[in-house]
């Protein structure tokens, strides 16, 4: 049987093309192309844009995102704007896939160099700061993958609380640009590409935090007006549009139980570090690198165990701490210096969190570090 094999391909002139005609496959419909590429990774669009003209226009279109949303079909991004860099990097969910966002096109000495504080609403990465003659707000959106700038905040503020739910960001508190302590909160929204004003705070405070549990938006601790912590949050019902005051809901966490000469001589502590995973609202102690749980039930906090990174070098600042689906993303330097990996020492890691165990199984996430500078200014999760 060989034999006959190699004699029938010795000649060849006996030889015929394999090619295999497709003319017979008919041509894909709009809607069902579409139905296909909406289901495309976020991560590898660009790829898409590179093929022809015809899908860039569709992914420019906002098509592919609309039909993403009517059927539910969501992914998560990580955008990290790391120290020294001057640039934005986007993360697929699993950190297989990253890359560099085009740059950021002000030119402003003062927004380049200057405090900027980031959020995410639908496909849109709002970031906020400061130009010589202002606030700012730089939006970048992810179908077109163009920075564009603008709508600027109502209240234009610094040093706020801020928040995703769906397609919606919320702001609240802050330092507003007459330098005083606010109580104003606004939602963005990026179909409209527009700010809307919501009832305002009962407390005013500045350097406080912002996460959405029980269908709203929580705004905790921070300072007051005379510098004073505070232990009281506040919850916004949007469907009701008011605000619920939420007296000592940080009295346990001993961020906010330093006394006042100790607090002074310390650096300025970063807003507290929370993340909410499936409704349950998660906090980094940055003093002791302790991850804590709030309890609905009786209103206090235990205790979950140590994170993987020094949260406590810079008193909070320049680490990430994030809810990345059903898990906790802390992003920061390294707790061990033989796990370095890089040069800088900058470590990823996740961990599915109960809040029944004292025990978090912290794993590590490779593929992303060599990106990251040892302080992390920024990250915002996506999920659209």
């Amino acid at each position: 049987m060989n034999n006959m094999a190699e004699e029938s391909c010795s000649d060849p002139s006996d030889l015929r093309s394999q090619d295999v005609d497709y003319s017979y496959v008919p041509e894909l419909s709009d809607e069902l192309e579409s139905l296909i590429l909406a289901r495309f990774p976020r991560s590898e669009h660009w790829k898409l844009y590179l093929l022809n003209k015809h899908f860039s226009d569709l992914l420019k279109s906002g098509e592919l995102n609309k039909i993403r949303k009517e059927i539910g079909f969501k992914e998560s991004s990580i955008f990290m704007s790391p120290s020294g860099q001057n640039c934005w990097w986007a993360c697929d969910g699993l950190f297989k896939s990253c890359r560099k966002l085009p740059e950021l096109p002000s030119l402003d000495i003062c927004f380049i160099n200057g405090d900027k504080e980031s959020v995410c609403a639908g496909s849109h990465l709002i970031v906020s700061g400061r130009e010589t003659f202002g606030s700012v707000v730089w939006r970048f959106e992810l179908e077109i993958g163009k920075w564009f700038k603008g709508p600027s905040m109502i209240d234009p503020r610094c040093l706020f609380a801020s928040a995703t739910c769906g397609t919606f960001a919320f702001v609240a508190g802050g330092i507003g640009m007459d330098t005083r302590v606010s109580n104003s909160a606004e939602k963005y929204n990026p179909e409209t590409k527009s700010w809307e004003l919501l009832p305002r705070m009962h407390q005013k405070r500045k350097l406080c935090s912002g996460c959405f549990m029980d269908n709203k938006f929580y705004v905790i601790g921070g300072r007051d007006e005379h510098n004073n912590q505070l232990t009281c949050g506040e919850a916004y019902d949007k469907d009701n549009n008011t605000w619920e005051w939420i007296p000592d809901m940080l009295k346990d966490d001993s961020t906010v139980t330093q006394p006042a000469a100790a607090a002074a001589a310390m650096l300025l502590q970063s807003p507290p570090l929370v993340a909410v995973v499936n409704n349950q609202l998660y906090c980094l102690e940055t003093s002791c690198n302790e991850v804590r749980v709030y309890m609905k039930s009786s209103k206090t906090w235990k205790n979950l165990g140590k994170v993987p990174v020094r949260a406590d070098l810079h008193e909070g600042w320049g680490v990430a701490f994030k809810s990345l689906g059903n898990e906790l993303l802390v992003i920061g330097f390294s707790s061990s210096v033989s796990s370095g990996g890089n040069g800088s020492g900058m470590t990823i890691y996740t961990c599915s969190p109960r809040p029944e165990s004292d025990d978090l199984k912290w794993r590590r996430v490779e593929g992303c570090e060599d990106r990251l500078n040892f302080f992390l200014l920024n990250c915002s999760v996506m999920v659209a």
